[in-house]
């Protein structure tokens, strides 16, 4: 095993979400169902997107430092921050940024709550591409927004966008937003320069502001390119907020620090006032410290815990093609996030989940969550280790080998 996918001794007693509770009637509640002492009766916990590796050596030395220091106040960002920032995506993405432009949150979602209520008004349409993660309609549909999807086309395993569909409901005059999700949660789409042009060039056509969320863009599976909407021409790109943050790549969700890119300058300054009036204008000290330890020293943790994960894709596709045809994994290209196909099993909706948690004992996130397109489909993360892969498959083969 890797050093970098060296196990915690236990996440339990962390408060984690992922580990500590469940989904019970739309909010979250405690159980100990994941517990590792529970041996064959344990749920596997599957779901939320984060990863079950520990940080990489130098956020936890900087973090450590950091600590003991002692002294934990108010914060902001600073030039080697904003340096650290703009050096990453530059070597990953060749995206130059100019460190203005840097607008920091407290995460992509609280910040894509706050565009969204800057750039729109109750009643205004907002494109989304289903199926998708789930916090985009909900902060459409909270903020009484008018939620319109410009759906997913599922074609030969693969998911392509619909830009005539695109075209159509982008020429609404009540449609003022789309939210793009690239690389894409959950279907695990790295999208072509060709097919955001041809998104870029319908929103432009119809000034739409574009939220960007680039969460994953630096978890790509080999062979697979990621280009950042950044990159597109200026007169592509004058409208869009664009998402970034080290939380997805370098486990460190928990930080809440995210930083939106924004180089209309227009934009920009009424997304900071939106920010203030929220109160929202400083910093954690934790999340500015690791952010630089991420993107300064961490590059070698990030190459290697992707190459675990792809391994894990490899052997997850293996196993299914072998054992569980009637199960199919979309085709994957990045995130750590398999969209797994379960149609096949020709199970009603309720059934399949039931089966799936209470014989299987594996918690995923159930295809419905991320719009009706998701229906028959669950989404299972893969950032874990392997034996934990590797339980879950020889569970799959128990409860569902009958039905293949």
């Amino acid at each position: 095993m890797s050093s970098s996918v060296t196990p915690p001794n236990t996440r339990f007693g962390t408060n984690s979400i992922k580990w500590e509770y469940h989904v019970d009637d739309g909010g979250l509640a405690p159980w100990r169902a994941t517990d590792p002492l529970l041996g064959a009766e344990q749920i596997l916990p599957m779901w939320v997107a984060d990863m079950d590796f520990q940080a990489s050596e130098p956020i936890r030395r900087v973090l450590g430092q950091r600590l003991n220091q002692g002294v934990f106040g108010y914060a902001t960002k600073s030039d080697s921050y904003l340096a650290a920032v703009t050096s990453w995506f530059a070597r990953r993405n060749n995206w130059t940024i100019h460190p203005d432009c840097i607008v920091p949150t407290p995460g992509v979602v609280p910040g894509m709550h706050v565009a969204l209520r800057q750039f729109t008004v109750p009643g205004d349409k907002v494109l989304i591409q289903r199926p998708v993660y789930h916090p985009f309609s909900s902060a459409v549909e909270n903020n009484n927004r008018i939620l319109v999807n410009n759906g997913l086309v599922l074609k030969d395993g693969r998911y392509y966008m619909d830009l005539e569909d695109l075209e159509s409901k982008a020429s609404d005059s009540a449609a003022k937003l789309a939210i793009l999700c690239s690389p894409h949660n959950p279907v695990s789409r790295v999208w072509s320069r060709e097919e955001l042009t041809g998104f870029a060039e319908i929103c432009e056509r119809h000034k739409l502001i574009v939220i960007v969320d680039e969460i994953h863009s630096d978890l790509i599976l080999p062979g697979n390119t990621f280009f950042t909407y950044g990159r597109l021409p200026k007169s592509l790109k004058r409208n869009a907020i664009i998402c970034t943050a080290p939380s997805k790549t370098f486990n460190l969700a928990g930080l809440m620090t995210a930083n939106f890119i924004v180089e209309n300058e227009t934009l920009r300054e009424r997304l900071l006032a939106e920010l203030r009036a929220c109160g929202l204008y400083t910093m954690s000290p934790f999340g500015i410290a690791a952010t630089e330890a991420a993107y300064n020293e961490s590059e070698q943790w990030l190459d290697e815990i992707i190459d675990y994960i792809f391994q894990n894709f490899k052997i997850l596709k293996e196993f299914l093609l072998t054992n569980l045809p009637k199960i199919k994994l979309i085709d994957a290209e990045g995130t750590y996030l398999a969209w797994l196909d379960c149609r096949g099993l020709q199970l009603p909706e309720e059934t399949l989940h039931k089966k799936m948690l209470e014989e299987a004992k594996i918690y995923m996130n159930e295809g419905r969550g991320f719009g009706p397109e998701g229906i028959g489909f669950m989404r299972m993360n893969l950032a874990c280790h392997r034996d934990t892969l590797e339980t879950a498959l020889i569970r799959l083969k128990r409860v569902f080998g009958d039905l293949t």
